[in-house]
């Protein structure tokens, strides 16, 4: 199992007030007023990249609710810090940000005790980018005068999406089957880091067929595993060192303010396989700043180990 790293501290959590908690990060480019401190080699030395490609991939299932509006509430600070980071040459970060959801289209069964199974539809979003919130774009990046707020609502993505959690394979469909079919086109750039953030608080059940039972205890069949996303951004990117990835799930079956979550152990798996360039965060800490954070310290510190 892989947990949150600890690099070094690109980031601070700052808790103002006793209501909504606020984000102050530091060591994220930029700063001449620190320097080196005379040890030579650190990372105020380190290439750190121009460009970040951002996918949100957040559950829209029914239990999501809590989770959604605490995402909403502190999007904007994730949006300011990302139109404040500097990367070494002093530039403002090239970024691009989008939203999908963990659910595609799907027709299965789902198993009744002592009953026939029952034949179940859902739509999903497939892995298309939301163009929502009064833009027609399918993502957003610093040319955006309202980036906070576009960014907040797209966020808060609904929850009447698949019961299903996908998104393992809502990786590979929004940068690869959405990519090439024209709706995602022109998002990746390939001399940018893409990153990827993970909100559920359900395991991964990603499957690419349907008529598949869901049994009685919510299981359904897999067939496409951690190993296969892996490869997958190994070929879209061309070497592990240009993309990174956050998960904020449940380590372990687990409750908080935000309701019950089940042990994430295939988005274990995933973070654990990429190695240095993921982390782990728990949903059920009751408040995603801590994960958010970690996922901006993880995508820096991808940033300057380039």
């Amino acid at each position: 199992m892989a947990t949150s790293r600890s690099f070094t501290p690109f980031l601070l959590l700052a808790f103002a007030g006793c209501s909504v908690p606020q984000v102050t990060y530091k060591g994220l480019g930029g700063d001449d007023s620190g320097g080196d401190d005379g040890g030579g080699g650190g990372d105020s030395n380190a290439a750190q990249c121009e460009k970040m490609d951002i996918v949100f991939v957040v559950d829209d299932s029914g239990s999501m609710s809590e989770e959604q509006t605490n995402l909403a509430t502190n999007f904007p600070m994730f949006a300011n810090v990302l139109s404040s980071f500097k990367v070494n040459n002093g530039k403002p970060l090239d970024f691009r940000v989008a939203v999908t959801t963990t659910g595609r289209t799907v027709d299965y069964f789902t198993e009744v005790t002592g009953g026939t199974p029952i034949s179940t539809h859902e739509d999903g979003d497939n892995g298309a980018f939301r163009n929502t919130c009064g833009v027609t774009e399918r993502w957003l990046d610093r040319s955006d005068t309202m980036l906070s707020s576009h960014l907040a609502c797209r966020a808060n993505v609904g929850t009447t999406g698949p019961g299903i959690e996908m998104p393992l394979l809502m990786v590979k469909y929004a940068l690869g089957d959405r990519v090439a079919d024209a709706t995602n086109a022109g998002f990746l750039r390939s001399d940018a880091l893409l990153a990827i953030v993970v909100i559920t608080d359900e395991n991964d059940f990603s499957i690419s067929t349907d008529g598949f039972t869901m049994t009685t205890d919510g299981s359904v069949p897999t067939n496409f595993n951690p190993p296969d996303l892996i490869d997958f951004l190994d070929t879209l990117k061309g070497d592990r060192s240009r993309w990174a990835t956050a998960a904020i799930a449940a380590d372990g079956d687990c409750t908080s303010t935000f309701g019950d979550a089940k042990d994430a152990t295939r988005l274990k798996s995933f973070v654990s396989q990429a190695g240095p360039q993921g982390a782990f965060s728990s949903i059920c800490v009751g408040d995603l700043t801590v994960g958010l954070s970690d996922a901006l310290d993880t995508f820096a510190a991808a940033c300057g180990a380039r």
